[in-house]
């Protein structure tokens, strides 16, 4: 590998959706963009929907990406996601129509206001998918109005005691 270069992968479920050897790359973390230049110091960070840019000798590309994780090393750039797309493959006119059909589901999922288990699992991931399309409609060049809607990370929040059987092992203690 030549002097000042990053190795930049990206990997999908479906297999490896980018390689190239790169000058510096941005990514968005789930703390805010993470820039990464060769010779970073090692480093684990979680990714959140957004846009991946990195210069090719000296070009600016860019690339969207969905949540994952990003292993940073002094010469190597790992990205792990599920989803990945570059300009070409974006319709937007598609992706404002299924933005639209979300925001409609996913505002009346929060005026509800329920705390079942089912309905916030749902509203996880309608913002999900939401953030994916707001990304790819990032890339395209036309993003939607920003919104203060979040991916939420780890595991799900423990059941509510009253939805906890009675008996159960949680309950009492054993």
């Amino acid at each position: 590998m030549a002097d000042n270069k990053i190795e930049l992968e990206i990997v999908t479920p479906r297999g490896r959706a980018l390689a190239a050897t790169v000058d510096e790359v941005t990514a968005p973390s789930v703390n805010g963009e993470l820039g990464v230049l060769p010779g970073h110091l090692p480093l684990l960070a979680a990714l959140q929907s957004g846009v991946v840019s990195y210069k090719v000798s000296g070009e600016q590309k860019k690339c969207a990406v969905g949540p994952g994780f990003a292993e940073i090393g002094p010469e190597k750039l790992l990205i792990l996601t599920d989803e990945f797309t570059e300009r070409d493959a974006i319709d937007p006119v598609l992706l404002r129509k299924e933005f639209a059909e979300i925001d409609v589901e996913l505002t009346k999922l929060i005026s509800e206001s329920t705390t079942d288990a089912p309905a916030a699992a749902k509203r996880r991931e309608l913002a999900a998918r939401e953030n994916w399309i707001a990304a790819q409609l990032e890339l395209y060049g036309d993003p939607p109005p920003p919104t203060m809607r979040t991916e939420e990370f780890g595991p799900p929040p423990p059941p509510a005691a009253e939805d906890v059987p009675q008996g159960s092992s949680e309950t009492n203690g054993g």
